[in-house]
């Protein structure tokens, strides 16, 4: 069997998609977060001459939908400007803290440098993590490193300077002095302690059950992380990109610009550089002014998208936004994208990184898609959000000589609330929650 393979030109049609590259901007553009948004216009500022930024202004709407039509529309009702300057103040540090307790008239200069090295070695939470022979520099002894290591265990905040969590608790509970058996079995029956075995525990030292709970309290009292307050980040504050207000009962939807830049054109500089003769320049002045508009369509784009999408959520939700997270419904991204008539994915970039304002408080709205769980007798859905506050419930008042398992949990919510969680689904949903199982719950008044 030959094959007849002839050399030519023919015509086929196929139909494909183009990623331009402005498509490719706007879809960037979109996923950026406020912040990384910001940060990208003051990185393209410094690669194209034609770009200048303005200072932004705010404004909300009435978000109102004309069914008969089947569009969107804004009716704008005020402008505001919802800008606070916060300020967070300048706190002590950790050294100054640390060597302000040290006679330094004591102190040899070799002395000095050890404690300095130490508590440049500390991490956020007061520990020392790192061997001192892996730390010991020329000029300082081992000797002095660990004298000064004693030093500094005995200085406040106490439990500074440990190197795990048994010796911080143990260094706070001997500078409080007054508890014996804690000390003792924080040095000596740290691991039965902390993982509750505490049957064994008490026949091993001869104490009672309510006594070892007693200690526990005692310890509940300490504090883990002792460097915690001195090693906290200037407070990050979150500007929202939407903003949901309350108004004589009416839900107001708007852009909140007050994070976001204005781009414009330097039109002074485009002027002068049109009538340029060269014409490298003229291709430069051309490329960065299509450049300009790409990403000025490109940020348009992105606060009507985000604007729509927090409009339809507004118009699915609008107990949750008048009452509270309790009144939220079950809601999917597709279910916004089918209403909007846009792409799955696009909602999702729309979302990410985003905040809204409302009248309880800036959250992230990828909070408002929530999964869904069977409800027994009702033709409804209980989100996962409301299912873990029904399960804290059930926890917050349980025995706790006789806390419940995560199956008798499982059958408490479904008889009182109704809600059909299997028994892994109420364990997965307790530790994200951070309550620890029943056995470690219980206690022994």
């Amino acid at each position: 069997m030959s094959m007849n393979m002839k050399a030519g030109l023919f015509q086929q049609q196929t139909l494909k998609m183009a990623m331009t590259q402005e498509l490719m901007q706007a879809i960037t553009l979109l996923q950026y977060s406020s912040q990384e948004l910001s940060a990208f216009l003051e990185n393209k500022m410094v690669e194209n001459p034609l770009l200048s930024i303005d200072q932004p202004t705010s404004s909300l709407f009435q978000p109102t939908f004309d069914r008969k039509k089947g569009k969107r529309t804004l009716k704008n009702t005020y402008d505001a400007n919802y800008w606070i300057e916060q300020i967070s103040e300048d706190t002590i540090s950790l050294e100054q803290h640390i060597m302000s307790q040290v006679n330094h008239q004591q102190f040899s200069g070799e002395q000095q440098k050890a404690m300095l090295l130490l508590i440049h070695n500390l991490d956020e939470n007061g520990y020392l993590r790192t061997q001192l022979d892996d730390i010991c520099i020329p000029g300082i002894s081992p000797a002095v490193l660990e004298e000064s290591l004693s030093i500094l265990q005995e200085l406040e905040p106490h439990g500074i300077g440990a190197r795990n969590l048994q010796e911080c608790l143990l260094l706070q509970v001997k500078a409080e002095g007054e508890n014996l058996l804690a000390e003792s079995i924080i040095e000596n029956h740290f691991l039965d302690f902390a993982e509750k075995r505490w049957k064994d525990l008490s026949k091993k030292i001869g104490v009672t059950l309510k006594e070892i709970q007693e200690v526990f309290d005692y310890v509940q009292t300490l504090n883990p992380r002792p460097a915690s307050l001195f090693f906290q980040e200037k407070p990050s504050y979150i500007v929202p990109d939407v903003v949901v207000e309350v108004r004589d009962g009416m839900l107001l939807v708007g852009n909140y610009d007050g994070n976001t830049p204005n781009l414009n054109v330097d039109k002074g500089y485009l002027n002068r550089m049109k009538s340029h003769k060269d014409q490298g320049v003229q291709r430069f002045i051309q490329d960065k002014w299509q450049e300009y508009q790409w990403i000025s369509r490109g940020i348009q784009q992105r606060k009507e998208t985000i604007l729509k999408v927090i409009q339809c959520i507004v118009e699915k939700q609008p107990a949750c936004f008048h009452h509270g997270l309790n009144y939220l419904k079950p809601m999917t991204m597709k279910e916004i994208a089918d209403e909007l008539g846009i792409h799955e994915s696009t909602v999702s970039r729309a979302v990410k990184g985003k905040y809204v304002q409302t009248p309880f408080g800036t959250i992230e709205m990828r909070i408002f898609f929530t999964t869904s769980l069977q409800s027994v007798g009702l033709d409804e859905d209980m989100s996962g959000m409301q299912a873990k506050k029904s399960l804290q419930a059930a926890i917050n008042g349980e025995n706790k000589q006789k806390p419940l398992s995560d199956q008798d949990l499982a059958e408490r919510l479904k008889e009182e609330h109704g809600i059909i969680l299997a028994r892994r689904t109420v364990a997965k949903y307790r530790e994200q929650l951070g309550i620890p199982s029943s056995s470690k719950r219980k206690r022994y008044d």
